[in-house]
């Protein structure tokens, strides 16, 4: 069983390859993304706090993510996963830590996908025509990007630097299949 953690900046990829490699290497992709536009679609009071949230670019709360995350990762253990967008901070890394001693549970990848502001800003804009998502427009962009920069980065860095021998940086400017190859190039090795 793998279990995989992809890190980059919104509009990186990170989603793009999670669900490539998911699909090729038969594992359940946890997206935190996607898992919340699911209970914002249900309505229900939780729901519609979540899309003022989303939508305007701030963050969800460590308490919401751990408890969506911990359910997850619990309901698929046995088969290997990759998590997408989690952990953000800190509070989560270690959550997410003491979630997989818990279950004996390691990790077996971490992927940190770079990639430019103007780039991404870029390729975010063109997600949003084509998908139609509220939660791309240039505001919250900035807003979400400017809040990787200023937390998620030092969570990636931690993991750098605890777990040097599974952590790889990737070039997020190349092609989605060149980056998709050399995923998998290192995953078999």
């Amino acid at each position: 069983m793998t279990n995989i953690i992809f890190f980059g900046p919104p509009g990186a990829g990170k989603g793009t390859q999670a669900k490539k490699i998911s699909d090729f290497f038969k594992l359940q992709h946890l997206s935190t993304g996607e898992i919340l536009r699911l209970k914002i679609s249900q309505k229900d009071e939780l729901g519609l706090k979540l899309k003022d949230i989303i939508a305007s670019g701030k963050l969800v709360s460590d308490d919401v993510l751990n408890e969506i995350v911990a359910e997850k990762i619990v309901t698929c253990k046995d088969t290997g996963f990759i998590l997408d967008g989690y952990p953000r901070t800190l509070n989560q890394s270690r959550f997410l830590e003491k979630i997989l001693k818990n279950n004996f549970l390691k990790l077996n990848f971490i992927f940190n996908i770079n990639i430019t502001f103007d780039t991404l800003k870029n390729r975010i804009i063109n997600r949003s025509k084509e998908e139609g998502r509220e939660d791309d427009n240039l505001d919250a962009i900035k807003t979400r990007y400017d809040a990787y920069i200023q937390t998620t980065t030092e969570v990636s860095n931690y993991y750098s630097s605890e777990n040097p021998e599974i952590f790889f940086d990737i070039d997020g400017s190349d092609q989605i299949e060149e980056i998709t190859n050399k995923i998998k190039k290192i995953i078999v090795k």
